[in-house]
């Protein structure tokens, strides 16, 4: 049973965290472009898609904290220091997303939107030029969406912390 618990709780990770720090990282850049494009109803599209995969994803994360309270009760390792760490650290990491990423994505998009409505609308022309042409310092708050960046890299920093300390977990007998 701890075998299948363990598969389950590693792939609810994968499933659910994963997403949610690709989404999370990818929208401070979109955001910064369709800021730079208020009129562009395809950019102000994609920030709003990669917030909803964060919104979506970061519920489905909870089956990560379920499966491995599970994991760890089976195999009696709940007081073991390096799962107390990767608890508070997911803890950590669950209020980043939660108080600051999400807050400031959603304010963010609000932001995004009533510029919008008063921005004509624009067709987007078919991207020819080089990747690093792309990105363009938005006119509008981009201390915003660099914070957000920050906020962002702090929660994706503290799941790779979680992900190593449940790779190695110190002091375990298994060799690893």
């Amino acid at each position: 049973m701890t075998k299948f618990l363990l598969a389950l709780h590693v792939l609810a990770a994968i499933v659910a965290v994963g997403p949610v720090t690709v989404a999370a990282s990818m929208f401070p850049p979109g955001a910064r472009r369709a800021m730079a494009a208020p009129g562009d109803p395809q950019a102000l599209s994609a920030v709003r898609l990669l917030h909803r995969i964060c919104r979506v994803y970061a519920g489905v994360g909870l089956a990560v904290i379920v499966f491995g309270f599970a994991t760890a009760a089976s195999m009696g390792v709940l007081t073991d220091a390096w799962l107390i760490t990767s608890i508070a650290l997911t803890v950590a990491a669950a209020a980043v997303l939660i108080v600051l990423v999400l807050p400031g994505q959603e304010t963010i998009l609000a932001d995004l939107e009533a510029a919008a409505e008063t921005a004509p609308a624009t067709v987007t022309a078919p991207v020819t030029a080089p990747a690093t042409d792309l990105v363009t310092e938005p006119t509008q708050k981009p201390k915003v969406t660099a914070q957000l960046a920050m906020y962002t890299g702090i929660f994706n920093l503290l799941w790779a912390t979680v992900t190593v300390l449940m790779i190695i977990r110190p002091g375990s007998t298994t060799g690893a």
